[in-house]
């Protein structure tokens, strides 16, 4: 009824159910080729779909100076990184490299050898800085080098020609020596970090850390997604004590001598500058140096790399003979003492002779340390005897470490009966005391350490800790400057520091050894030294070897008492002591300078009558005498005795 029922043929279901069922054998075949006869290769190629762990590097920390201007900062350039998580035999692709870095194939598989041991997900930087001719030939070189990769690094900017080298320090790769030290125990090989200097006696503050960005990539080693970033943090800013103005000055006295300079603030320790010379540039290290610009300096007979301020153990001449005036006093002995100089003396079957030829004549203390007898010394010497010379000079620091805040810092020699037998198995004998007593022999000392033991007699015996880092900007809890604040007393009698503080103040007057140092208006003491580098019989021979010269040193302060700022100079060949004094007396008259142009804070209202004491430069009128200059350079003004209009202090008038 409604129609004739339609049948397949038996034909055309047979052919249907073939189609399937071929259609099924080759889905089989195809499945059995992935999983069974295929298996490794595509295991191997999921294998490499994976995660890389990508670094992204911190910016080190800022260096700036006491008033907050940057001397370190850091700039952006690109680094080339090889990664070694592909199948690829990296060796072999080491000559195109190479020649598209403008390296030695011969260091790039070095580089490969050397960090072998490291994860294989761990990249490893193969050349910093590269120029942008590199740049674009790894970007060109994609497909065919799918190792090379590039990533942005924050590189080290520090001041040129050497400015503030040696405290500063520089950066560089973190050695193998290192990684076997506490402080760089959790670094890891290709790390930079700091070599020298402040540079790493701060490095874990100024390092910062650096994070990372997970990238998934292909068989072929590209990346073709990103999972997450963790961010990079920056390293923390390092305040420094030293000012830039007085380290300068510093700089510029220094030019085209050896030596070394450091002034400092005698109330605290803060180093206000410090110079050492011959210098080096530490950009030169920001990137890599070559091993040839490394042998030059290491090999160079002057040292360049040596911080002389610390490092240079050197006799200090007469400067040692404050040391000894102290010692004198303290022990009854200076006050009475009177020596007639007749150009020498003899003590114990030699003849010492005197600097100065013709003699001093009648000398008593302090003519002997503003005309520097050396007579007088030697007979003091003579009655104090090594051990008691060597306990004061002990007590003032000498032959120790200043505990500055500074890698390497040598802890120099001073000599004592004890310290011949431990080092040499022989007796001392007095004749070797009389060198002594004026700073020669066996004594060597680094020009830190002269310094804080001439400012704490300066101080009345109030012995502080040199430090480069003003604390207050340091993380709380930060436990290696602790000791920073430490202050040694040392037992100096009034009236013996009044006298010989007076003393030094006549050195750079007409009567003293330096009065070409003298800067009128500005009270300066100070001690001039002239210490020999061989004995006078060698020099003589050798008259024309300037390397034979003598060293000349020079240690001053101002005011006489309680002073504001203390100033050492090393002068390698300068032969005479009053030519380190120019040098210093530049960087005190910088500091000075600089403290009459800055403004005076008034606190509060002076009240009418009376008397105050100010710094700086007062300006207020001086009808009546209601002014006086104090003999330790500030100002005792007294008040009239209606008001006056509140005086001020004029910047740039001094």
């Amino acid at each position: 009824m409604f129609g004739r029922d339609e049948k397949v043929s038996a034909l055309r279901l047979t052919a249907a159910q073939y189609i399937i069922l071929g259609i099924f054998l080759v889905l089989a075949y195809g499945l059995w080729r992935l999983q069974v006869m295929q298996s490794e290769y595509y295991s191997l190629a999921a294998e490499k779909n994976r995660i890389r762990n990508v670094p992204i590097l911190a910016p080190r920390g800022k260096i700036v100076d006491r008033e907050g201007r940057v001397i370190v900062d850091n700039y952006p350039s690109f680094s080339a990184l090889l990664l070694r998580d592909s199948s690829r035999d990296l060796n072999a692709d080491a000559d195109l490299i190479g020649a598209g870095l403008h390296m030695d194939p011969k260091e790039v598989r070095e580089r490969l050898r050397h960090f072998s041991a490291l994860p294989q997900y761990q990249p490893i930087f193969l050349k910093d800085d590269i120029t942008p001719d590199e740049l674009s030939f790894i970007e060109a070189h994609r497909n065919e080098l799918p190792e090379l990769d590039t990533i942005v690094a924050h590189r080290r900017l520090y001041p040129r020609n050497g400015f503030m080298a040696h405290l500063i320090g520089y950066v560089g790769d973190v050695t193998e020596d290192m990684l076997n030290h506490p402080q760089f125990e959790l670094y890891n090989p290709g790390d930079v970090v700091g070599i020298s200097g402040a540079e790493r006696q701060y490095n874990n503050m100024l390092m910062g850390q650096n994070g990372s960005r997970r990238a998934l990539v292909n068989s072929h080693g590209r990346e073709v997604g990103q999972l997450d970033t963790k961010d990079a943090v920056a390293g923390k800013q390092l305040k420094l004590t030293v000012d830039i103005d007085l380290q300068i000055a510093a700089e510029q006295a220094l030019e085209g001598k050896n030596g070394a300079i450091v002034a400092m603030d005698p109330r605290t320790g803060e180093i206000l500058a410090m110079a050492s010379r011959p210098t080096f540039d530490p950009n030169d290290f920001a990137v890599r140096v070559s091993r040839d610009e490394w042998n030059k300096l290491v090999n160079d007979p002057d040292k360049p790399l040596l911080n002389k301020a610390i490092q240079a153990q050197l006799a200090p001449g007469s400067t040692f003979k404050i040391i000894m005036s102290v010692a004198g006093w303290q022990e009854g002995i200076a006050q009475a003492l009177h020596v007639n100089c007749t150009g020498g003396g003899e003590f114990y079957g030699r003849r010492f002779g005197c600097w100065v030829k013709s003699g001093h004549g009648p000398v008593d203390l302090p003519k002997a340390i503003y005309q520097s007898c050396d007579v007088f010394f030697y007979t003091l010497a003579e009655k104090l005897g090594i051990d008691r010379i060597a306990r004061y000079a002990t007590a003032l620091g000498l032959g120790q470490k200043t505990g500055i805040d500074l890698p390497n810092e040598v802890s120099g020699v001073m000599p004592s009966e004890e310290w011949k037998i431990r080092n040499f198995k022989q007796k001392w004998f007095a004749g070797e005391t009389i060198s002594v007593g004026i700073g020669q022999g066996a004594v060597a000392i680094t020009p830190v350490q002269l310094m804080r033991a001439i400012a704490a007699i300066s101080m009345g015996g109030r012995m502080v800790v040199p430090h480069v880092v003003d604390p207050t900007g340091l993380p709380q809890g930060y436990v290696e400057v602790n000791h920073y604040t430490d202050v040694k007393n040392v037992p100096i009698a009034a009236d013996g520091w009044n006298l010989i503080t007076d003393a030094m103040g006549r050195v750079v007057l007409p009567e003293g050894t330096a009065p070409s140092a003298h800067i009128p208006g500005i009270d300066i003491a100070g001690k001039t030294g002239s210490a020999q580098v061989v004995s006078l019989a060698t020099r003589a021979k050798h008259a024309h070897d300037e390397t034979l010269n003598q060293n000349g040193w020079f240690v001053g302060f101002t005011p006489r008492r309680n002073p504001d700022i203390i100033v050492v100079v090393l002068f390698e060949g300068g032969e005479h002591g009053r030519l380190a004094a120019r040098l210093a007396t530049q960087v005190i008259k910088a500091y000075v300078d600089k403290q009459r142009r800055t403004p005076t804070k008034m606190v509060e209202k002076p009240k009418v009558g009376g008397k105050v004491e100010i710094g700086g430069v007062w300006t207020a009128p001086d009808t009546d005498g209601d002014r006086e200059v104090l003999d330790d350079g500030r100002f005792l003004v007294s008040l009239p005795r209606k008001p006056l209009p509140i005086a001020t202090v004029a910047p740039g008038l001094h």
